[in-house]
């Protein structure tokens, strides 16, 4: 199901700015015995990405925070950063601040000086905030802390930033002429508002089209090698010896090689690639199916392409394997492959370019997982390449159902920065302080209870 997307003529959207204003100015300042209140710091994540509780500015200077919350706006991603003092409440912490902010998007809290952090699973899976935390656990500055966390969530998450950000509210007092002189700015700047989110979307949409162009290159080999195999295969249908069958077989795949090359080239974002490597990998099918007949052989069941590389063709087995710093795990591979391992030797892995330089795809970045979830759907890639970056990245419980639903910067499948209110699966921001997180702030001592 798409969301709907209700769109606002300008007029309608500066006098919703207007609005805005004015119940920010005549607001006021709340009160100082609210700082410390969840809601107080709500609110100012609400207005900036970076909040610094008074109690805890011995930790974070504000020209630090300023620094990070320029980050962090810079990258126009939904990352929200709280520092707070030690002894600040932690019962159901991560919680109530999501539900008082009520925007999606990842958030993490220093607290004295332990550090936690939980986010939406649309905008980064459990897994892969647990590594990043656990990345950071060791420094004990919060601002090395804090900078090293945040330049490893941006690289990762998705979403965008929401539009409160930059807007600031006034200070005690405000006079009518201060209200009329505040909306007058506002009305004379909407129209630059306009243009930035306009120029927001077409940042988004180059963004798309580069990880496209990237991503085409690395299609474009695999239907080039698909187009070989039918070459080498040879087969006529009015050979001696062909039948019904085979000539069904043979018919099925030089439909997916043309229904391959169609896809591609209608192809607008990373997304639509996931509908092309599933025509692939049933062409590839059909041609083992094919020769199985030819031979004379039993019919091969169907089984998922081979995990180093599918342009290696359908698995034949199951082997051990184990990436670097991962756990070992059971992954389809080839008769050579398989061979390989068993002699102890290295698989021939498909490696892709990248701006590190060539490294296997499951290393590559999340355009890739469109590509690899079309050759290994039905939920079993996840399993595949957990500890991989790509696998931390689709470890969403949407993305894993439907592969290409939305990725990353790269589709409509994340809803960071929306106002979603208290609607929110709490399951996300649950645990105890360092429970969810992988963090280890109490050793298994129950400090912080069961509900940071």
């Amino acid at each position: 199901m798409k969301a709907v997307v209700r769109t606002r003529s300008l007029p309608g959207l500066l006098l919703a700015l207007l609005l805005a204003a004015l119940t920010v100015l005549s607001a006021g300042s709340p009160p100082a015995s609210a700082a410390t209140s969840v809601s107080t710091v709500a609110e100012a994540l609400r207005k900036s990405p970076v909040y610094v509780d008074p109690a805890a500015s011995a930790q974070l200077s504000s020209a630090d925070a300023h620094a990070l919350a320029e980050q962090i706006k810079h990258a126009d991603k939904p990352l929200f950063v709280a520092v707070l003092p030690a002894g600040y409440p932690t019962a159901n912490l991560f919680q109530n601040l999501r539900t008082a902010t009520g925007i999606t998007g990842l958030y993490a809290i220093r607290l004295g000086d332990r550090f936690d952090a939980r986010a939406d699973s649309s905008v980064l899976p459990r897994t892969a905030v647990q590594n990043l935390v656990t990345s950071v656990q060791g420094e004990k500055n919060a601002k090395t802390q804090l900078t090293d966390f945040t330049h490893g969530a941006l690289t990762n998450m998705g979403g965008s930033a929401p539009s409160s950000w930059g807007s600031s509210s006034g200070g005690g007092g405000v006079s009518y002429t201060a209200l009329i002189t505040a909306g007058a700015v506002l009305v004379a700047g909407g129209a630059g508002v306009y243009t930035l989110v306009r120029r927001g979307r077409r940042r988004r949409a180059e963004e798309q089209r580069a990880a496209l162009d990237r991503l085409r290159v690395v299609v474009d080999e695999d239907i080039t090698a698909f187009g070989e195999e039918l070459d080498r295969l040879d087969f006529h249908p009015a050979e001696a010896g062909a039948d019904d069958a085979m000539r069904a077989d043979y018919e099925r795949a030089l439909d997916a090689y043309e229904q391959a090359k169609s896809f591609m080239a209608a192809a607008t974002k990373p997304e639509d690639v996931r509908a092309v490597t599933q025509a692939l990998e049933d062409g590839r099918f059909s041609l083992a199916l094919l020769t199985a007949r030819r031979e004379g052989r039993p019919l091969p069941e169907r089984r998922p392409p081979c995990f180093f590389d599918p342009r290696h063709g359908p698995s034949v087995t199951d082997a051990g394997w184990m990436p670097p710093g991962g756990a070992p795990r059971e992954v389809p591979v080839c008769a050579a492959d398989a061979t390989r391992l068993a002699d102890g030797r290295d698989p021939v892995v498909r490696e892709v370019d990248t701006d590190q330089g060539r490294r296997p795809y499951w290393d590559a970045g999340p355009a890739y997982g469109p590509w690899a979830g079309g050759y290994f759907g039905g939920g079993l890639l996840p399993g595949l390449l957990v500890g991989t970056m790509l696998g931390s990245m689709m470890a969403t419980p949407s993305y894993a159902a439907d592969y290409g639903s939305g990725y990353g910067d790269f589709g409509g499948g994340y809803d960071g920065g929306d106002v979603s209110g208290a609607d929110f699966d709490p399951g996300d921001f649950g645990g105890g302080f360092g429970d969810g997180g992988g963090g280890d702030f109490g050793g298994g001592g129950g400090d912080f209870g069961g509900g940071f």
